[in-house]
């Protein structure tokens, strides 16, 4: 059983879902992005088109009843940052405190709200405002999480790079963008905090500096764009706690770390800090040694390894979890293995033999259990499932994937993970970036002709769980780890 009080819910990205019907919104790199017609040509992108969507922006009240009808109590929404400002904010100047290419402070005053109201676009704020009102006006939680990879174009603008030689949206964030993203924190928290429980500076921030907004993959340049992600994160704090008293996190995208064979244990364990904790470390800690490291190699000595300005900016943590990563010992560092997790590249089973989704994801339930205990371990603060889910379109794995998942959450939480609530991705079927509309995550399979949503089984088994708080008996036949 789940603990009294535990939220159930689902997760969005307004990008994703919001468009569709009206109020289309141009204004994001991602929208130019997927336009391109090099990008097309060129498969980097479906074709697909985002203003053919789900049409949430429009159907939200109809979404909101559907989820409280499957018992859902909570929701992680996003927000546009390029819908609440069309334009530059930059007009506004505000006192930043730097030191060379570090941003130590951004101070946000309300006389600075006053002058961003003005250049905020209202029928926005307060179609956002209509939105989360409705979601709070049936007695749920609200998470609001403010920037889910889509940058507003007068922050990055790709039409303006030559694609063909940098194949990436070139989104990192960088010393303008982490100020002007702390003056949307701020106004954001100011504007609609009565309505929020808790908040998320932003989702999945290492699929970015990873690769996804840059095609440089040496050490020091993803060192740099990790730190300018961990920085923007702290400047929002900061912004968000001037003007809110709830709990300030991040969402970030996992893999549960497996090694190979019992030889390659220390491998995993080297890749779980890489990937993972090194980030954190430096907004829980205030540490880069991993910016001095990758630095180093470039010949440069005087970079900042002790950040106080960073530290301690982490109240609770969203944990993103689908598949694992499957890691082997290579030249002293390490490697993820083909063939398991997220690398089954596209096989019908995995290599363990083991359901692959309709995106070439492994099935793996086992791993949240062994994520979110990691977690526990090494950082110690509340956490929420902020994003689980199968691209399934024929529902064929995703009524087994709900229950094996949640029944692996339920042995966590019975262990000691401080878990507070699981968000399923996702209500309804989306736009899932470069993939379109061909990847179907929704327990509400969705028409994008007509916009008529349709439940799937799965959606009437996670009723059921909620429902009973917990996987019951009658379920734990499709519960088994492996299927």
């Amino acid at each position: 059983m789940f603990p009294k009080g535990f939220k159930f819910g689902f997760s969005e990205a307004g990008f994703q879902f919001e468009m569709g019907i009206s109020d289309v919104d141009p204004n994001t790199d991602w929208y130019i992005w997927s336009h391109d017609q090099y990008n097309i040509k060129n498969k980097l992108v479906s074709g697909d088109l985002p203003e053919h969507g789900a049409g949430y922006w429009d159907l939200y009240e109809r979404d909101h009843a559907m989820a409280s009808y499957l018992g859902m109590n909570a929701a992680r929404l996003g927000i546009e940052w390029s819908r609440i400002f069309p334009r530059t904010t930059e007009e506004v100047k505000v006192s930043i405190d730097q030191e060379k290419d570090d941003v130590l402070h951004v101070d946000i005053t309300e006389k600075d709200l006053e002058k961003l109201q003005k250049i905020s676009s209202t029928r926005a704020v307060k179609h956002y405002r209509d939105i989360f009102t409705d979601w709070k006006s049936r007695g749920c939680y609200l998470i609001l999480n403010l920037y889910h990879w889509s940058t507003p174009k007068w922050i990055n603008d790709p039409s303006v790079r030559d694609i063909q030689k940098d194949n990436a949206v070139g989104n990192c964030f960088n010393k303008r963008s982490i100020i002007e993203f702390a003056k949307f924190a701020a106004f954001v928290s100011y504007t609609y905090d009565d309505l929020v429980d808790k908040w998320s500076t932003m989702n999945e921030p290492n699929i970015l500096f990873n690769g996804q907004c840059s095609t440089d993959m040496s050490k020091p340049s993803i060192a740099r764009r990790k730190k300018a992600f961990a920085e923007a994160h702290a400047r929002a704090y900061d912004s968000i706690k001037k003007f809110s008293k709830k709990p300030v996190g991040l969402i970030y995208a996992n893999g549960d770390m497996q090694p190979l064979t019992s030889d390659d244990q220390a491998a995993s364990e080297m890749a779980e800090y890489e990937i993972r904790y090194s980030f954190f470390e430096a907004i829980t800690e205030g540490k880069l040694p991993w910016l001095t490291q990758a630095s180093s190699l470039l010949g440069e000595n005087n970079i900042v390894m002790d950040r106080k300005d960073m530290s301690r900016h982490l109240d609770w943590v969203g944990v993103n979890y689908y598949s694992r990563d499957v890691i082997a010992s290579e030249n002293s560092s390490w490697k993820i293995v083909n063939g398991y997790g997220y690398a089954s590249n596209g096989a019908d089973k995995s290599l363990d033999d083991r359901s692959v989704s309709d995106t070439g994801w492994e099935v793996y339930p086992e791993g949240i259990y062994n994520l979110v205990m990691s977690y526990n371990r090494h950082l110690g603060v509340p956490m929420m499932i902020t994003e689980n889910g199968v691209a399934d379109d024929s529902d064929r794995l995703r009524p087994r994937y709900v229950a094996s998942h949640l029944k692996n959450l339920e042995r966590a939480i019975g262990d000691g993970a401080n878990v507070d609530g699981y968000m399923h991705w996702a209500l309804t079927d989306n736009y899932e970036w470069a993939s379109g509309f061909s990847k179907k995550f929704g327990l509400l399979k969705v028409d994008f002709t007509t916009k008529k949503r349709y439940i799937r089984p799965s959606a009437l088994v996670l009723k059921h769980i909620i429902e009973s708080n917990g996987v019951t008996d009658d379920l734990d036949w499709t519960a088994s780890d492996k299927f």
